[in-house]
Formats: structure tokens, C-alpha cells, sequence
């Protein structure tokens, strides 16, 4: 029995997804679990696992092609196909008849750039799979109308070229959409507060823990507190979630992964410490699990990594808040009239305005500052 292997659903209202790299080449054995393809789509660009064992009989679309959520892909048999006809560069050509209009014949990506280079895709001549154009044929197009431009032409304009174009990546593309919808959707509205981590830094000693889990611990006794803050905007009013599944912000070369921490209420500051170093690791090697990145309630991001102290991030939706946590610098504080040298941090707290007020959300803040600066700390172990 052959198994289809179809487009994922990579992350929640996301549409489509974007084949990166073939793992297997075509004809090669996989086993269940083990890695079989890249796919990249929604700030997400992770392994996808193969469902079966078998062989990689037929694949149906290629890398760098673009295609909807659900889409067949690739078909796995469990015995070895008795060979490959009809192949290129590994992959089974498949006779397609552009549909009517010929529009939805060339992929989003293909699309996109020629509008970006001003080319009229019906004069560029397809390699693909049936005839397709693929990102490639259309870059060939523009080496090749370049060439055959007069030579005093190109001379005058190259002294004019200063800048270099950085085609964007289907998750860089994503993340500015999504940000910006962010910003469209929620009110956003920020407010800062700043907290003395002595207590922490004393019991760290010693220890292989960063700041990373105390705050999270910290936010997630406050959520059970201030539960609004783990909700997100509905259709007839505000959806509280009763679980607390902690998104953590994962800085990677061409973008941003939140993986989730789930029921990080019920986790000790070891095994938090555990997951998150795991689930960060796995976030920059592309190893996650899909669902690893779905179904977060709250979301802290630790720009202070990278020296940064104050920040405004914009809110993950659906949902309503994101905490920013700022680098751990040791500075002059006054304390009971005397100044003393302690190592402080600024947080931020991006809130959605439509749900919460100024209030609430320094309410929020001054409970997490509360518990930061608690003394008693071996029992979260």
C-alpha cells in the first residue's frame, strides 16, 4: 500500500508551505520518523518526519515550490520501485496542463519575483515539471536579457548600481506579514517595570540555570493570579485558556522560531531549564515537531541575550501579551536611602488594549517583579 505524504499544517491559519530540500533522493529507503523533507512556512522551517517506512517512489513537488496545506507531495511504497522513468535531477516529471488562464500555472514564488523584476513570465521558458516555470528559469531570463543588452548600456549603469538585492525567504516574507497584522490588529500598548535579580543571582551560584527559567516560573505563578493575561480576543468576547503552554522566543540566522513550553506551570526550574535549552537547540538544527510551535498562550522573549535592555515587542497572535526580558546589568540602586550596586533588569509587558487596561497589566507586572525578587527559591527546583 503506498502512503501519501502531504503539505503539513505547520502552524494555526497558516495556508501554505514551501518544499526547501528533498532529505531522501528519489528511489532511496526512509524509515519511519527519520527525517524526510524541509518544509519552511509561518516563521517555521523544520525536518518533516516521514509517516512510514518505505521507499520514495514519486515526488510530486519540488524544491522551492510553493503549494497549499493538504497538497499531495510525494508518494512512499514499501517495496523499491524497479526503476524511474521519465526523471530529472531525481525528481518524476508529470505532464501538467496549465489551468485556464495560466495565472495559478506559476508558483507564489515565481510570481513574486517576476513582479519584482518587471518579467513577463509568458517569455520565459519553463524547465519544470511539465513545462513549469520555476524561480530558476526566470533568473536564467534576466542573465540572459542582461547579456544581450548593448555593451555601452551596461557600461553606463553599472557605476549606478550601490545596492544589492536580498530576495526575501518564504519565513522572513511571513514574519513581516505577521507582524504587521499584529500591529493592525491588537491595540498595542507597552509599560515597563524593572527588577533587582540579587536573590536569583545568589542562588545560581553553583548552579548550570540561567535567568530564562526563573522568569518564566515567575510569569507563570502570575498568570494563575492574573489569569486574562493567558487569553486571546474571540468573536462573542475574550477566550481565557485554562492551560499555560509558554512560547520562547528562539533567535535563528534568517529569522524568529517560538517554540512552546506546555503546562510550564507545572514544571520546576530544572526541567524548565531542560526544555527550553532543548527545545532551542532544536529550534536552530530545524529538528522541532510541529506541533511544538502551535498553541501558545503567552510569550517571553529574551532580547537581553543579546545586550539589549529595553524593548517593545509586538504581540503573537491570537495572543494578547508578550514579555520582553532585558540583559542583567549590575547598576547603582537605591536602597533604604543609600545607594548600592545590584543587578538589575528591565521587562516590558506588550499588552493588547482591547482586552486589558493599564492597570491589569501593571498589576501583571508587579506580581512577576514580586516573584523575581523572592529570596525563597529552593523549593522550584
Amino acid at each position: 500500500m503506498p502512503t501519501d505524504i502531504i503539505m503539513p499544517q505547520l502552524g494555526e491559519s497558516i495556508a501554505e508551505g514551501t518544499v526547501v530540500k528533498w532529505l531522501i533522493p528519489t528511489g532511496g529507503r526512509v524509515e519511519k520518523d527519520q527525517s524526510l523533507l524541509e518544509v519552511e512556512t509561518d516563521k517555521v522551517a523544520l525536518e518533516i518526519p516521514s509517516p512510514a517506512a518505505g521507499y520514495l517512489a514519486e515526488v510530486l513537488v519540488k524544491e522551492g515550490e510553493t503549494v497549499p496545506v493538504g497538497t499531495l507531495i510525494a508518494r512512499l511504497e514499501e517495496v523499491k520501485p524497479d526503476g524511474v522513468v521519465n526523471k530529472v535531477a531525481g525528481v518524476i516529471l508529470r505532464h501538467m496542463e496549465p489551468p485556464e488562464g495560466g495565472r495559478d500555472y506559476y508558483s507564489p514564488a515565481v510570481r513574486q519575483l517576476a513582479k519584482e523584476k518587471g518579467v513577463d513570465l509568458a517569455q520565459v521558458t519553463g524547465t519544470g515539471a511539465g513545462g513549469r516555470v520555476t524561480r530558476k528559469d526566470v533568473l536564467d531570463y534576466l542573465a540572459n536579457r542582461e547579456a544581450a543588452r548593448p555593451p555601452s548600456i551596461r557600461v553606463a549603469a553599472a557605476p549606478s548600481v550601490a545596492e544589492e538585492i536580498l530576495p526575501f525567504t518564504p519565513m522572513r516574507k511571513t514574519i513581516a506579514e505577521r507582524m504587521v497584522k499584529s500591529r493592525q490588529t491588537s491595540a498595542h500598548v507597552v509599560t515597563f517595570f524593572e527588577a533587582d535579580f540579587s536573590a536569583i543571582a545568589r542562588f545560581r551560584e553553583g548552579k548550570n540555570l540561567t535567568y530564562l527559567p526563573f522568569v518564566i516560573h515567575a510569569v507563570t505563578r502570575t498568570i494563575k493570579e492574573v489569569p486574562i493575561l493567558n487569553s486571546s480576543w474571540g468573536e462573542t468576547g475574550i477566550v481565557i485558556k485554562k492551560d499555560i503552554h509558554l512560547g520562547v522566543a528562539v533567535a535563528l540566522e534568517d529569522g524568529l522560531l517560538v517554540p512552546v513550553v506546555r503546562h510550564a506551570d507545572r514544571k520546576g526550574l530544572t526541567q524548565l531549564a531542560k526544555e527550553v535549552t532543548d527545545l532551542a537547540e532544536r529550534a536552530r538544527t530545524k529538528k522541532l515537531n510541529p506541533e511544538e510551535v502551535q498553541g501558545g498562550t503567552f510569550t517571553i522573549t529574551n532580547h537581553g541575550g543579546f545586550g539589549s535592555l529595553f524593548s517593545t515587542p509586538i504581540i503573537h497572535q491570537p495572543q494578547i501579551a508578550i514579555m520582553g526580558v532585558g540583559a542583567v546589568q549590575k547598576r547603582p540602586v537605591v536602597i533604604n536611602d543609600a545607594i548600592a550596586i545590584r543587578p538589575m533588569c528591565y521587562l516590558s509587558l506588550s499588552f493588547d488594549h482591547r482586552v486589558i487596561d493599564g492597570a491589569t497589566a501593571d498589576q501583571f507586572m508587579s506580581k512577576v517583579k514580586a516573584y523575581i525578587e523572592q529570596s525563597q527559591w529552593e523549593q522550584y527546583l
